[in-house]
């Protein structure tokens, strides 16, 4: 879990959680705070995605209960404000998509993520509020904080026409152009600037399956394959990069991220023939999720 969410937890449940015995200061009534506050555990939302721009966003996130489990219903309601004493001005469903492929191994400790999709009207700073539906009472709270543009490529951007490797500028080595174990051969056939000079629809995958570090990134290369097997007699092209140099996180990320100014990983592009973004995900996503993005985006 990163410092930042927990530092955000130790704060705000020292400040105002709602099972807490010391004495605090009644929120305003009908508030994100006394929702927030109501019979139930309090915890901080562990978010799943963070680069937002206004407009439609996706936000994925999970809920940790105070013993570090990973709370897992079919829906969550959610709210969001523009502070912790203001009222929400949408209310909205989010639904939890697997993280991985069914029956997978490596799924580690969160088989599913929470995943729903705001309209936030401009810039700021909104807080937001989860609660999963069904079993014991819990509200998970956050922030989303909103730019003016996403520091990634957003939807209507022209792709960047990186010049990733392939099995054929490596010679064959597999192993310097993929963590994933074993590697899909079929990811590792074009380059992003092949697929754009050909003017052939594309997915892109930004991820390093065996440096995944945080409890939301997920095995998404593997959703990538998956995917792509859907789509195998369509033409579309699904290409996957590797995020650090030499596959060593000590040695920074590489210049194709560097390109697309990633803020993290793993990204996935949707990229039409048109060589424009259709759709990007940050972070995890289903199979469900990405095949209806390829099918509306990409298809036809």
């Amino acid at each position: 879990m990163r410092l930042a969410v927990l530092a955000l937890a130790l704060f705000l449940l020292a400040g105002c959680g709602g099972s807490s015995e010391q004495a605090v200061k009644e929120p305003v009534a009908g508030s994100l705070e006394a929702l927030w506050r109501a019979p139930g555990e309090d915890v901080a939302i562990v978010p799943g995605t963070a680069d937002f721009a206004p407009g439609r966003v996706r936000l994925s996130f999970l809920v940790v209960d105070g013993k570090g489990q990973v709370v897992t219903r079919p829906t969550a309601r959610v709210w969001l404000a523009r502070g912790l004493d203001r009222r929400p001005f949408l209310e909205t469903t989010a639904s939890a998509e697997p993280i991985g492929l069914e029956g997978s191994e490596d799924e580690g400790d969160a088989s599913q993520i929470f995943v729903t999709r705001l309209e936030i009207p401009e810039p700021g700073k909104y807080w937001v509020l989860a609660e999963p539906v069904g079993g014991r009472k819990i509200q998970a709270v956050g922030n989303v904080v909103v730019a003016k543009k996403t520091a990634a490529p957003d939807v209507g951007d022209p792709a960047v026409a990186s010049k990733t490797p392939t099995i054929a500028s490596s010679g064959g080595d597999l192993a310097a152009l993929s963590t994933q174990k074993p590697p899909d051969r079929a990811l590792l056939r074009s380059s992003i600037a092949e697929a754009l000079t050909a003017k052939i629809p594309f997915v892109v995958v930004f991820a390093t399956p065996q440096f995944c570090t945080t409890r939301t990134c997920g095995p998404v290369v593997d959703v990538v394959g998956a995917v792509r097997r859907k789509f195998a007699d369509t033409g579309i092209r699904f290409i996957h990069v590797e995020i650090y140099n030499d596959n060593d996180p000590a040695k920074g990320t590489n210049r194709w991220v560097n390109e697309w100014e990633l803020p993290s990983e793993p990204f996935t592009f949707l990229v039409g023939a048109d060589g424009l973004v259709k759709d990007r995900f940050e972070g995890t996503f289903s199979v469900r999720e990405l095949t209806t993005a390829v099918e509306r985006e990409l298809v036809g």
